[in-house]
């Protein structure tokens, strides 16, 4: 898949005007050529151990039981597992049902890819939920979620009808529910193979394939970051402080009650006015996210002085500080620092590019060896992988 930006499907003004605000559709967005096709779902069903409720039917809202579709086997380790029944599932989707496949951007490149050119632009994670259905009945109901979704249409066509909102911004642990779905629509929308659709969290939606035609689309979940997070993050940072590891008074007059919060206030205005906190904070999370690890066998030990062996990073979120004399390169929860020639090795990783290693070395004016070195730290990090065919 070519580079994707994800802002530019959905319009210059997204970030600006849409993000975390307002539903938007864009026709035609993306070319989903060779993403996900319906040979390739029959291949995952057919050769993973999908139980529910990763893999499940849905319809009018309820889950089938899982005996519906498949078959319970057990083992001589004395374990059962549910294996598809493919006469069983094509009934029920017959019936109605609509499949849901959850964290398929683990399951198929394409998709991972996807997901991982949002979490490059939008700077949080992203996971992907394939759906399939065949008729008019609404597999989910009308629902909301507690997060932002981006849905890319497949294959077929669906429709979404957007009812708005009855609590802004609801959380998955909240202290108020939402209440009744609206009654009445905001947009009643048609999605098409390469259309994109943004819907923010919280915002009520129902979906059925009422077209005379099948659906395929996945969605991109979003993870939520709120003020919330923010003060879980700014705590850790305040654990540098004495007083702030120190045990609450409980027990002490008031008047030594109140200098205690008196501080801690203090010290927490530090922090809060400090105006580049937000950006503190998203490179923090960042350089944690651990982004979709993947093993480099046979390479258990060392990493070959091979030109030909690919790199890439694991992580779509990795920060690169160049300083005057080192670079340092924030990934999957560590920090590596290098000399400031490395910075060309690291670049295109960062970018999100697969490289072969001799053309790092290439680019970096440095020995296939050193490179190699480089990359084996990040590979013992769980930052890179390396293979031949990446």
């Amino acid at each position: 898949m070519t580079r994707l930006s994800i802002a530019a499907c959905l319009g210059e003004d997204f970030l600006a005007q849409a993000l975390h605000r307002e539903h938007r559709h864009v026709p035609g967005a993306l070319d989903v050529a060779g993403l996900m096709t319906w040979d390739d779902l029959n291949h995952i069903l057919a050769a993973h151990r999908l139980e529910p409720p990763r893999m499940r039917l849905s319809r009018d809202g309820e889950a089938l039981l899982v005996g519906g579709y498949t078959t319970p086997v057990a083992t001589r380790r004395h374990t059962v597992w549910h294996r598809l029944h493919p006469a069983e599932l094509h009934a029920r989707l017959n019936e109605g049902a609509s499949l849901a496949l959850d964290s398929v951007d683990e399951l198929h490149p394409p998709i991972a890819r996807l997901c991982e050119a949002i979490e490059r632009e939008l700077c949080t994670r992203v996971q992907a939920n394939l759906y399939a259905s065949w008729t008019s009945t609404e597999g989910f109901g009308v629902h909301w979620d507690d997060h932002d979704t981006v849905i890319v249409q497949l294959d077929g066509a669906k429709r979404w009808r957007i009812y708005g909102t009855t609590r802004p911004f609801p959380l998955y642990r909240d202290i108020e529910d939402p209440g009744e779905a609206p009654t009445e629509t905001v947009a009643d929308l048609v999605l098409r193979p390469g259309d994109v659709l943004y819907v923010p969290r919280g915002v009520w939606h129902a979906v059925s394939a009422d077209q005379g035609t099948r659906s395929l689309h996945v969605t991109c979940g979003l993870q939520t970051h709120t003020a919330t997070d923010l003060m879980a993050w700014v705590s850790e940072q305040l654990l540098a402080h004495e007083d702030w590891r120190r045990d609450l008074p409980l027990l002490a007059s008031p008047d030594v009650q109140a200098d205690a919060v008196d501080g801690m206030r203090k010290r927490l205005a530090e922090l809060l006015d400090d105006p580049v906190l937000l950006a503190r904070y998203r490179a923090a999370m960042d350089g944690q996210a651990v982004g979709r690890m993947v093993p480099s066998l046979p390479f258990i030990d060392a990493v070959p002085i091979d030109g030909g062996l690919r790199v890439r990073l694991t992580t779509a979120r990795a920060v690169l500080d160049v300083g005057e004399n080192a670079v340092t390169l924030s990934a999957a929860g560590t920090a590596y620092e290098f000399a400031r020639e490395a910075e060309a090795v690291l670049r295109p990783l960062v970018d999100g590019q697969t490289v072969d290693l001799a053309a790092l070395a290439d680019t970096a004016g440095l020995a296939l060896e050193d490179v190699a070195g480089l990359v084996k730290e990040l590979v013992a990090g769980q930052a890179a992988v390396v293979g031949s065919l990446l």
